[in-house]
């Protein structure tokens, strides 16, 4: 009984120290594996002696493989197929080509400077050429890089662990069996990847099949379905051919995720929580039972190792397998920055110390303790350095979007789009009315007659390259849904939405990343009518510092009163839709709808025509400030008070 409380004991505390490195790392915004390594440092025998991590023996190794299968099985559901066609060719290169090069690379390394026998030298090199997914997923979501690098940097990540790690077992066996010649190994090689896909992507699409049939299973058993499946194959596949579990795990991911399954979206979130689970409680577990003296016996040769996979080995692998990529060079220059090990390389590093040792074999801890400097250094260097550099060399996915994608094709959106247009910006509505669509149409507007909940037609209208989303329907709760799932599918850099101030029905904070649009509690239904009956100007004003304050007072007292309704501000050449929170700077040039209730006849009287295209006018009404007017003189007032304290 106290012996299975003492390894209770150990999994609660495991649990308990991952998830808060978790919650801490979000909170500092950095790569969580920064934490874990050390709390479970500080939490090994080195440190408190809280852990102990061999207590559980072969119960470790269990979890480390049913982990790193739900971990490269996550990895290979998240991974968009649409977007590795666009970057095919260096992808490929960097599987294959790459894994050489690192391959021999961080072998000559490990030999010349680390001093190590050329077997075990070559064994590290195999377990480094991995990049971990679980490093670089939370990184991208914290540094937007553009489409194209996070793409090849996801698909690397996910796509070269079970190589990597299929070929640490191949090297591992020569190493063992010494007697194995280079062709047999070539052969094991081929097998375990040709046998792993086959498993893998049969399997995928059987469990697609099941969840697209399969109507009577609740969507929560699905999910866990899903769980026992792919556990299922990796069993399966290990029993055919050792080691060949990871490559089916990653095939058959990458085969429901393309299996367009209703309930993807829930099975990504269960398979995203139950990876950052296993992550937790594995690195926590494998760096509490690493021994801080071995990393420091290894010497200032395995330092200089490390530093030469990172700042030799990887730059001459990004070079030439981009050579022909179209990539430009701050591109490659962040793509050889970027290269942290992760989950894989440690865990597959600990198993082979073990059977390194009960074979009887030297270099097993040395090789563990090289593989988690390696896995410190990249973390360290690359992961907390990585949003500056990609500021550095200005290749942020916010930097330079532009555009916009609108959801509803009513008056009031179609003439945002046309403002877009004229600006040369690209502009995309989308709506399910055939009426709307058409008139949209008929103004030369991009059109797609859908949902705005459709991720394949956003991804059409290239929200993923649009600097704004608009949802702007008749239905404010309609619109907030819209732009809560933009931001959780594409997160561009500017999410707006119409919707009510109403606490109840806003629950826009800094999570949401939805601003309300325009102006709080905008009657788009009125503003729609104004169009139709042509009961508005369309003018612009510029902010200048001498009268800024009078100026901002006058736009504020006529928007509260209805009259004026801003739609877009340029700012420092930057051309956005105005939010409900805008706030105005001198400098800025604003272009708004004026409401104009004259009645039609006097319209017609004096020359203007309903049915013509709304012309940019400096109006009158607007550029002259009434500083003696009462409405002004009290906006004036409200706008230069300081607020009293609270």
């Amino acid at each position: 009984m106290e012996g299975s409380f003492e390894l209770t004991l150990q999994m609660v505390i495991t649990v308990l120290a991952g998830i808060s490195a978790q919650v801490i790392a979000e909170y500092f915004k950095v790569p969580s594996i920064v934490f874990l390594l050390i709390f479970g440092i500080l939490l090994g025998p080195d440190g408190f002696g809280l852990l102990h991590p061999q207590a559980l023996g072969v119960g470790l190794e269990v979890i480390v493989a049913l982990s790193v299968a739900v971990i490269l099985f996550e990895g290979g559901l998240n991974l968009e197929l649409r977007e590795l066609g666009k970057v095919s060719g260096s992808l490929r290169n960097l599987v294959t080509l790459g894994t050489l090069i690192t391959l021999l690379g961080g072998g000559m390394a490990a030999h010349w400077l680390g001093e190590f026998p050329w077997p075990i030298a070559f064994l590290y090199a195999a377990l480094v050429v991995v990049t971990g997914p679980t490093v670089i997923g939370p990184l991208l979501k914290q540094v937007q890089v553009d489409r194209q690098v996070a793409t090849i940097l996801e698909g690397e990540g996910v796509l070269v662990d079970p190589v990597g790690a299929i070929l640490a077992v191949v090297v591992l066996d020569t190493i063992v069996n010494s007697h194995v010649s280079l062709s047999d190994s070539i052969i094991g090689l081929t097998l375990r990847l040709g046998i792993g896909g086959a498993i893998g992507a049969v399997g995928g699409w059987l469990l697609g099949l099941i969840l697209k049939r399969a109507d009577f299973i609740s969507e929560e058993l699905k999910n866990l379905v899903v769980l026992a499946g792919l556990w299922g194959l990796f069993g399966l596949a290990q029993m055919i051919r050792s080691e060949s579990g990871l490559m089916a795990t990653v095939i058959a991911g990458l085969v429901v995720g393309s299996s367009a399954l209703p309930e993807e979206r829930l099975l990504r979130r269960f398979k995203g929580q139950l990876t950052v689970l296993g992550v937790s409680v594995l690195f926590i577990l494998l760096s509490a039972d690493l021994s801080i003296a071995s990393i420091f016996a290894l010497g200032w040769g395995s330092l200089f190792t490390v530093l030469v996979l990172m700042f030799v080995v990887r730059p001459i692998s990004i070079a030439l397998c981009t050579w022909n990529s179209g990539l430009n060079w701050r591109q490659k220059l962040f793509l050889s920055w970027v290269a942290p090990k992760g989950i894989v390389s440690a865990s597959v590093a600990s198993l082979f110390a073990i059977l390194l040792t009960e074979r009887g074999i030297n270099g097993g801890d040395s090789i563990k303790a090289l593989v988690f400097l390696t896995i410190m250094l990249t973390v360290f260097l690359q992961g907390l350095t990585a949003r500056w550099v990609a500021n550095w060399l200005q290749i942020n996915r916010n930097s330079g979007a532009t555009g916009a994608v609108i959801i509803g094709c009513n008056p009031l959106s179609r003439l945002i789009g046309r403002l877009f247009q004229e600006r040369g910006e690209s502009v995309v509505l989308i709506d399910t009315d055939p009426e709307a669509c058409e008139k949209a149409e008929q103004e030369n507007l991009r059109v797609f007659q859908s949902s705005g909940l459709d991720i394949d037609v956003l991804e059409e209208a290239g929200l993923d390259s649009m600097g704004t989303f608009l949802a702007m329907t008749s239905n404010g709760e309609v619109n907030l849904v819209l732009a809560q799932r933009a931001v959780e599918e594409f997160q561009p850099p500017r999410v707006l939405a119409v919707f009510s101030r109403d606490p109840q029905a806003n629950p826009t904070n800094n999570k949401t990343k939805v601003n309300q649009a325009f102006v709080p509690q905008l009657p788009i239904k009125s503003w729609n009518q104004y169009l139709n009956e042509g009961q508005v100007k369309l003018g612009k004003t510029a902010l200048k510092e001498p009268e800024f304050a009078f100026q901002r007072a006058h736009l504020k007292a006529l928007i509260r009163s209805g009259e004026l309704l801003p739609l877009l501000v340029e700012r420092e050449a930057n051309f956005q839709i105005v939010s409900a929170s805008e706030d105005w700077q001198p400098g800025d040039q604003i272009i708004y709808l004026l409401h104009d209730p004259r009645p039609k006849l006097l319209k017609r009287l004096s020359g203007a025509s309903p049915s013509s295209r709304l012309a940019l006018e400096r109006l009158p009404e607007v550029e002259e400030v009434p500083i003696s007017a009462p409405v002004s003189a009290t906006a004036i007032e409200e706008v230069l008070q300081p607020p009293a304290p609270s």
